[in-house]
C-alpha cells in the first residue's frame, strides 16, 4: 500500500480540462471548416441537402489524405477527442489501419484490417438504429 501511493506520486495528472478545451476548439475548427465547404456549395447554387452532402465527401477524403500523408495523427495528438469524434475521425479510424497493414498484401493486410477500428463502430451504429426503430414502431403500434 505505501509502495503503491508512493509509485503514483510519480504518476503525471491528467490534465482534464486543459485536454477537454483543445478538443472543444479542435472539433469546432474542423465543424467550422465543414460549415465554410458547406457554403461554398450553397453559394455556386446547390440546395442545402446536396451540399451538406459534398461537404461531408470533401472533409472525409481530405481526413483520408491528410492521414496518408501522416498529417492527421499530429493533428489528433493535438486536438485528441476534437480530431477523433467528427466524420473525420472516421475516416481516419478506416485509413490508418490499411496504412499500417499494407505491407500484408490487399486481401490480408488492407482487406482483413481496414474495419479493424471502424467495423465495432459500423455494427454497434447498425444494432442501435435496428433497435431504436424496431421500438418506434412498436410503440406506434401500441399508441
Amino acid at each position: 500500500m505505501k509502495f503503491q501511493k508512493y509509485a503514483n506520486s510519480f504518476k503525471d495528472r491528467p490534465k482534464y480540462v486543459s485536454n477537454c478545451i483543445k478538443a472543444f476548439v479542435a472539433g469546432g475548427i474542423i465543424c467550422l471548416i465543414g460549415h465554410f465547404i458547406k457554403d461554398g456549395f450553397l453559394s455556386i447554387g446547390m440546395n442545402q441537402e446536396t451540399a451538406g452532402t459534398w461537404a461531408t465527401v470533401v472533409l472525409v477524403c481530405t481526413a483520408q489524405l491528410l492521414t496518408g500523408f501522416g498529417v492527421y495523427d499530429i493533428l489528433g495528438k493535438l486536438g485528441g477527442a476534437g480530431c477523433s469524434v467528427p466524420i473525420t475521425g472516421f475516416a481516419n479510424s478506416v485509413v490508418a489501419p490499411a496504412m499500417e497493414y499494407k505491407r500484408e498484401g490487399p486481401v490480408l493486410g488492407v482487406g482483413s484490417k481496414i474495419f479493424s477500428l471502424a467495423g465495432p463502430v459500423i455494427l454497434l451504429g447498425l444494432a442501435t438504429s435496428w433497435a431504436v426503430g424496431l421500438i418506434k414502431w412498436v410503440l406506434q403500434i401500441i399508441f
